[in-house]
């Protein structure tokens, strides 16, 4: 498989077990890297045939900005999900930094990072009939 690799996405969300996470918000980055085959689009020169990485890092800023999550592990797994869903990729992996969880002792990051696979023979919902 081929890799599309997008690092550093970030953004502002209201993700966290606390209170005061839920009320200030605080930044998350997120990195995925897209598997994918680029035969198709190699050949034809053509953005159809593989996964337009601006279109995924609008989804993954509207995913981070969107709906509270109690854990960064189910913000990984909608980001996931949504990528499998949306775009012409046979799996994905999702890393979510947590760069300013509240943690009392000195610390440089916090990240959860899933591996989602388009189950076999299923295909991407674009290229659905």
């Amino acid at each position: 498989m081929d890799r599309i690799t997008l690092t550093g996405v970030t953004a502002v969300g209201y993700h966290g077990v606390f209170d005061f996470e839920r009320r200030d918000g605080q930044p998350f980055v997120v990195d995925v890297v897209l598997h994918t085959d680029f035969t198709k689009a190699a050949e034809t020169d053509d953005l159809q045939y593989t996964a337009h990485y601006g279109e995924v890092a609008e989804l993954i800023t509207s995913l981070i900005e969107g709906e509270p999550l109690n854990l960064i592990e189910a913000l990984a797994v909608r980001i996931a999900d949504a990528i499998l869903a949306g775009f012409n990729v046979g799996a994905v992996d999702v890393t979510v930094h947590k760069p300013k969880a509240p943690i009392e002792v000195p610390f440089g990051d916090v990240t959860v990072s899933v591996h989602r696979a388009r189950p076999h023979g299923s295909r991407p919902l674009q290229d659905r009939p």
